[in-house]
């Protein structure tokens, strides 16, 4: 193996002036770039976050990048200070690792260059044309004051339901007032605040998680800080996907990567939180801190799950992803029984894995494109109209077992699902 690493073979155009003249064999490149993805995939969050002091980027225009390990971060961004001041400057070094502690296989990272809505609507314009990804985070809005954080969280879920595509994941809120103690110190929402947040927030496509969590600033050494929830869920999001599926909850997950929860949450506040649609992290005695709840911020009950949802999302990509060709195709029953064979190939393949719900496909899934969903009209107009119809399965929150007194004592029937 001969190194090569004095030659600059960063650029595509410098790399095939160096290789075109030379003998095939192993060559040593000074750096290795992110590698660039084009497969359909889930789990895939863009991190929209304060640009760190100690970046290396020295871009100022908003610009997705693509990292598939922590390093990239490190290496073409910034690194994380041993010793950060509290609160940090920025909170997206932290969500990105976190993202990849958790199983994260690959992430693309915006940097804004302030707190406003001004910057952050730069930044979601850069990610809109993305359609590798499906999650969206920004760690850095809750670092406002309530009231404007909440106005920057609504621009994330606005773009969620605009794209239809991807599904925002969201931090609770952070007091940031003083308090007569430490003038330094941030002070949790109360559990009634952390439910008015998402009582201020409207969409489907996104769902809230509190409290924070407590990490070290390198792994280990530091004394832990409090950090946004999002990037170690996102972590777990992706885990989830590839070990499961979209369909499964990303609830009863363990998160890695952390010390200790910022606030530890009792039953109590479980049982007050969980019906408000607020996801909580609780620590549990030899299981560890997981995610203890799947809801999305939706009021509407179809999409009460973030599983449910993300199912449909997933779909929606899916489609848009395999079948580009369509569009300029002739607009009749050949056309319609093509987009039939090829959405039953992929929706029964859902109903194997465990995704639908029902005994046969025939009872998990319809798709219905014909003459009946495509009138004249509909042709005149250029459009193909095609019905579809899915049973998607729900998370299993509850676990009901029936105490029966008799004779013999007390028995067990159960457990089953509630009515």
């Amino acid at each position: 193996m001969r190194s090569e690493a004095h030659h600059d073979t960063s650029s595509p155009g410098n790399r095939e002036q160096y290789f075109g003249s030379r003998a095939p064999g192993v060559y040593l490149e000074k750096q290795f770039r992110p590698p660039r993805r084009t497969f359909f995939s889930t789990g895939v969050p863009a991190f929209l976050g304060l640009r760190p002091a100690n970046t290396e980027e020295k871009e100022a225009t908003a610009k997705p990048r693509m990292l598939s390990t922590w390093s990239h971060f490190e290496q073409y961004i910034a690194r994380i200070p041993s010793n950060p001041k509290l609160p940090p400057d920025s909170y997206l070094p932290y969500a990105v690792r976190g993202f990849f502690e958790n199983g994260g296989h690959w992430c693309y990272v915006v940097l804004l260059e302030d707190g406003t809505a001004r910057s952050l609507y730069a930044g979601l314009e850069a990610i809109s044309a993305l359609n590798t990804i499906d999650l969206v985070c920004a760690p850095d809005l809750v670092t406002k004051s309530g009231s404007e954080a909440f106005e920057l969280q609504q621009l994330l879920m606005d773009h969620c339901a605009v794209m239809n595509d991807r599904f925002a994941i969201l931090d609770a809120s952070y007091d940031l007032s003083s308090t007569k103690r430490d003038s330094n110190r941030r002070v949790w929402e109360t559990d009634n605040q952390a439910w008015e947040q998402w009582s201020e927030i409207d969409g489907k496509n996104g769902a809230l998680y509190y409290p924070w969590l407590k990490v070290r600033a390198s792994a280990r050494e530091g004394t832990p800080i409090p950090v946004p929830p999002c990037g170690h869920v996102a972590g777990v999001y992706a885990r989830t996907d590839r070990q499961r599926g979209v369909y499964k909850a990303p609830a009863n997950e363990i998160v890695e990567g952390v010390s200790d929860l910022e606030r530890p949450l009792t039953r109590a506040d479980q049982e007050y939180l969980n019906p408000k649609h607020v996801n909580c992290l609780r620590s549990f005695p030899g299981r560890g801190i997981r995610v203890w709840g799947a809801r999305t911020l939706s009021g509407q009950k179809a999409w009460t799950y973030v599983n449910v949802r993300r199912l449909f999302l997933t779909a929606v990509r899916w489609i848009e992803w395999n079948m580009s060709d369509i569009p300029f195709e002739p607009n009749n029953p050949s056309l319609w029984k093509r987009i039939e064979r090829e959405l039953h190939t992929y929706f029964a393949d859902l109903f194997r894995q465990g995704a639908l719900k029902g005994q046969k496909p025939e009872e998990a899934f319809y798709i219905k494109c014909d003459a009946e969903t495509n009138p004249p009209e509909r042709v005149r107009a250029g459009q193909v109209v095609t019905e579809i119809g899915l049973a998607p399965t729900v998370p299993y929150e509850f676990v009901v077992v029936r105490l029966i007194h008799g004779a013999r004592g007390v028995t067990i029937s159960g457990p089953e699902r509630p009515q």
